[in-house]
């Protein structure tokens, strides 16, 4: 009789934003479907707390991690805390595979799970790969990217373009349905304003100006605003006093109604955003913010932009003429409607979960007759690698890796004595 094979443990770290979370959720569904066990390990935002819990995964919450100028000492602090947190999860259960979502809240799980022998896998979303996984990527075992233009910015071992996942539920589905089941009018179109998973002051401002023109041009018009814990009052005073049917929220969780109720979108232009755009076919005026790490999502937007596949709109340059002009367009003009439905089709990559859940897996597989000290071989044979025995009896080496952000002991531990690896001494 075959031997049976253990139901493989995967960690997902995809916490701080739902540009991060979101994406992983739709891995986590795939492996979960595969027969896998997965765990997601998140941060203590409040985003990542309701989502999880609406989704019904098991989850591990992390400390927070953030690079910010002048605090590279609480950096260092939250680096630390939130890697020992994670080794000791893993040491009462250990990790097959361990995935970053990307942002440095990914970082020290994945290096906690590789210290334990696990595969190590990222995804990045963006044009252009933020930091922490450009750092990250030499780590790795595999790297997945959701634009072909960011495989050059990562040193991985191996990089697959996928696309960005998205939930199943993110589908293509009728307008006047979604706009029922949320309380609207099936017959009038909705406008779906969002700033990211937390609202943004900026696009919240933009609307604010606009609002009057709108009460005049399209009185018609119903609206869904995503506004943030800090101006969601503001706003919901606002559309009263201009006499505008809308909802306002803080945080809402069924996107997916939402965009299928959307006659159009006014957006920022994170990755995971884009990719949900793209898989219902939602025609948008992207605002992207301004001071993202390396203004990616500016290069996302005109990515976007430069296909037919979204409307491009630079904060600093917005007026509300140019933005009551750029929806109508979107809204009233059906042959602009449908150009721009055709090329978000084209950007829409609908097994890209399905192709990063296969990928983990199938890398475990071949790594399961490989044992750890032969990897740790491997590693051992680096010039930087320092050998010790640790006092439980197992294998400690410490890489010595160089980057932006200096000089970083990293310790792996594999079973075996290091007599095994005495000849790299």
């Amino acid at each position: 009789m075959p031997t049976r094979q253990p139901t493989p443990f995967v960690a997902i770290a995809c916490g701080g934003t739902g540009g991060h979370l979101f994406p992983g959720l739709a891995v986590a569904d795939q492996l979960t479907a595969r027969g896998c066990t997965v765990t997601l390990l998140v941060s203590p935002k409040e985003v990542d707390q309701l989502a999880v819990k609406a989704q019904g995964f098991e989850s591990f919450t992390l400390p927070a991690v953030a690079l910010q100028s002048g605090q590279r000492l609480a950096f260092v602090r939250g680096f630390w805390q939130s890697w020992r947190a994670a080794r000791n999860f893993f040491n009462t259960r250990r990790p097959q595979a361990a995935l970053a979502m990307g942002g440095f809240t990914s970082a020290p799980p994945i290096l906690a799970a590789r210290s334990f022998g696990a595969r190590t896998f990222l995804h990045e979303s963006n044009t252009i790969p933020g930091r922490a996984n450009r750092w990250l990527a030499r780590f790795v075992d595999q790297a997945f990217v959701g634009f072909p233009g960011a495989a050059p910015w990562l040193r991985a071992r191996k990089v697959c373009v996928t696309g960005t996942p998205v939930r199943p539920q993110f589908r293509v589905r009728p307008a006047a349905e979604c706009r029922a089941a949320l309380g609207f009018d099936p017959g009038r179109p909705v406008v779906v304003v969002m700033g990211g998973s937390q609202g943004a002051r900026g696009i919240n401002d933009l609307i604010l100006a606009t609002l009057p023109l709108f009460g005049n041009r399209a009185p018609q018009w119903q609206w869904l605003h995503l506004a943030g814990p800090q101006d969601a009052d503001k706003l919901r005073c606002a559309y009263q006093q201009h006499r505008l049917a809308a909802q306002v929220h803080q945080f809402f969780a069924e996107m997916d109604l939402a965009l299928g109720a959307a006659s159009a979108v006014v957006s920022r232009a994170g990755a995971s955003s884009l990719a949900e755009l793209a898989a219902m076919r939602v025609p948008a005026l992207l605002v992207p913010f301004p001071h993202a790490a390396d203004n990616h999502q500016f290069h996302n937007a005109r990515a976007f932009a430069e296909a037919g596949a979204a409307r491009l709109l630079e904060q600093p340059d917005a007026s509300p003429e140019r933005v009551l002009a750029e929806l109508l367009s979107l809204v009233e003009v059906p042959a602009a409607r449908g150009a721009m439905q055709a090329a978000l089709a084209k950007w829409h990559t609908p097994q890209a979960a399905e192709q990063i859940a296969e990928a983990i897996l199938a890398t475990v597989a071949r790594g399961a007759d490989y044992p750890a000290s032969a990897r740790a071989t491997q590693v051992a044979n680096r010039p930087s690698a320092r050998i010790a025995n640790a006092p439980d009896g197992r294998v400690r080496l410490h890489l010595r890796e160089r980057s932006w952000l200096g000089e970083a002991d990293l310790p792996m531990i594999f079973p075996g004595r290091a007599r095994l690896f005495s000849r790299y001494k």
